[in-house]
């Protein structure tokens, strides 16, 4: 969630390098001089004045802000309220309008490239502001309640300067939950707040927060981190403790308890427990949600024939090889597993993978488990973007509570660390964006790439061929039937029954299940297609450019030009592809 703008502070939210390079590797070719200098100067206008927003956001993504011409800034959380939206959307307006008035042809291809990116994601935030109360903080699983403490608690202290940043920010947690707040009774005078289902899930969240203080996360975390911070005596750092123990106290708690207060006070506000559809304009939004948040222009007739499609060869796929191996119909196969923990399984996945992308000369990398507290409203596990100037800062959070056997943490860890959402972002900054590529959001690519690699990572698990290819097979085609059921509850109006009769077709037939399907889908709509139409455009690019290329396609070429290019909507990873292939593979 970067770039979202009513909510600037999630913008290194999970699902965010010393040394590493912050400008294009591909040559400039004739781009004018003149030209090339005002974008340039433009571009770092536009990323100083987005990311000092949000002191959070600025935290995730940078650890040197002077480095990118940033001397001073005032610590905050971003303006959420009714005026800070507004500015925020003629902002957007005011750069579109400075991005169209240079003269294209005259940019490089890397440059034509940026902007192509810039002015999709300007275009695309401007086209959903007009429908911000659709927008929800909030959300059941994921939302901010949950999201914060976790980013709060990994806030790095690279010196005394940024522990005053934090204290600063922590102190500011109640004035913009109240903005936030503001925000929710807007959509509930408007008709627009979650139902009562959702909104005890966040009730519950918050109180969970708050269940233990003296033990919270936020209290443990800090004294761990400022012991780690240099120069500082044991008077200063006690100091410290004291004061984030009297800012916990004033001011963090006190903003969880008026979520509980005020969210309560507005529960049978909610008017609606179905899907966008059912909202007047409901579909209209969701249309340009999906368009935004996959980086795709298909119609929402043709994702849903082309999830149907992909499900049915899946499907097909899987009944060949259970015809030939009946053994593994039931699951009751025999799997030698050799990993002891999370650390061996990420080594292993790193070595397997080399044979099918570009090398990673170094990513080091830390794993932690979510605070039990948080479990619940927290997804099974998740990568915190690693800041565009510090390749080292990797950190990986799983979810116990969600994550079932051995082989689906293999497949996890996959998808979050080698050659999923770690792997891809360090080399992306490796490979050298342009700093302003960290402010846009496309979880199309994204989560489709993680979800490409995850189905791969079943080949690299030391499973017989077929049995991998059967559980990825089958992996793909679940979460086909939850994009599947997606666009039914939001675009095509189903209730619950047409979602019953849905999954029956497939033998799921526990309505206990089902409604808590429904309910994951209902309280964040699209969520599933970012992951599953990003897979299927991945494996499209990829079969379109085998087909190309013939006997000269490499899958290391193809992976180290995707990761070049790094976050982008597919149209624009397809028609910019042959110039970064061209160029991959060279040092």
């Amino acid at each position: 969630m970067k770039k979202r703008y009513l909510i600037p502070s999630l913008a290194a939210a999970v699902a965010v390098i010393a040394g590493c390079l912050i400008y294009f590797l591909v040559p400039r070719l004739s781009a004018s001089p003149g030209t090339h200098l005002k974008y340039t100067a433009f571009l770092q206008g536009f990323f100083q004045q987005e990311i000092t927003k949000s002191t959070l956001s600025m935290h995730y993504t940078v650890t040197n802000p002077k480095s990118y011409g940033i001397s001073s800034y005032d610590v905050s959380f971003g303006d959420v309220s009714a005026k800070g939206r507004e500015h925020s959307l003629q902002e957007l307006k005011n750069t579109r309008k400075s991005l169209k008035a240079f003269s294209y042809h005259k940019l490089s291809k890397s440059e034509q490239f940026l902007y192509d990116l810039l002015m999709d994601s300007l275009d695309s935030e401007i086209a959903l502001s007009d429908y911000e109360l659709f927008q929800e903080p909030f959300k059941p699983n994921n939302g901010i309640q949950s999201q914060l403490p976790v980013l709060l608690a990994e806030y790095t202290f690279y010196s005394a300067s940024d522990v005053e940043d934090y204290l600063a920010l922590l102190g500011q947690i109640d004035v913009y939950f109240s903005q936030l707040l503001d925000f929710e009774a807007e959509k509930a005078v408007a008709g627009y707040f979650m139902n009562d289902s959702q909104c005890a899930q966040v009730l519950t969240a918050c109180e969970q927060f708050l269940s233990d203080r003296n033990t919270n996360l936020l209290l443990t975390s800090f004294e761990n981190r400022i012991r780690s911070v240099e120069g500082l005596s044991e008077t200063e750092q006690l100091s410290y403790i004291e004061k984030n123990r009297e800012v916990f106290w004033n001011h963090v708690c006190p903003a969880y308890e008026s979520v509980v207060y005020r969210m309560s006070a507005l529960l049978g506000s909610g008017r609606n427990d179905g899907g966008l559809f059912n909202y007047e304009k409901g579909k209209d939004y969701y249309e340009l949600l999906v368009h935004s948040d996959t980086g795709t222009s298909e119609t929402m007739d043709e994702l849903f024939d082309k999830i149907s499609a992909a499900r049915d060869a899946d499907l097909a796929v899987c009944a060949d090889i259970i015809a030939k191996h009946p053994e593994y119909a039931d699951g009751s196969y025999d799997v030698t597993w050799n990993f002891a923990n999370e650390t061996e399984m990420l080594d292993a996945l790193s070595d397997a993978m080399c044979s099918d992308f570009p090398a990673l000369s170094d990513a080091s990398y830390s794993v932690s488990y979510v605070e039990e507290a948080l479990e619940d409203s927290l997804a099974p596990a998740f990568y915190i973007t690693a800041p565009i100037d510090d390749c080292s800062t990797n950190r990986i959070y799983v979810n116990r509570s969600k994550t079932s056997t051995d082989l689906s943490f293999f497949t996890t860890l996959a998808h979050e660390g080698f050659p999923g959402h770690l792997y891809q972002t360090v080399m992306s900054y490796q490979y050298g964006q342009n700093p302003v590529h960290a402010l846009l959001d496309y979880p199309g690519y994204v989560e489709g790439w993680a979800t490409y690699v995850e189905m791969r990572s079943y080949h690299y698990a030391g499973l017989p061929e077929e049995l991998a290819t059967l559980l990825s097979c089958n992996q793909s085609a679940t979460l086909s039937l939850y994009a599947t059921s997606d666009l039914g509850l939001h675009y095509y109006g189903w209730g619950k029954e047409e979602l019953r009769e849905f999954w029956a077709d497939y033998g799921i037939t526990d309505s206990g299940t089902i409604d808590r399907i429904a309910e994951l889908i209902l309280s964040d709509p699209g969520n599933y297609l970012k992951y599953y139409v990003g897979y299927l455009k991945f494996e499209e690019l990829r079969a379109e450019m085998e087909r190309k290329y013939g006997d000269n396609f490499s899958a290391v070429k193809f992976h180290e030009a995707i990761l070049r290019m790094g976050p982008a909507p597919f149209d624009l990873l397809q028609k910019y592809f042959p110039s970064y292939y061209s160029i991959s593979g060279e040092s």
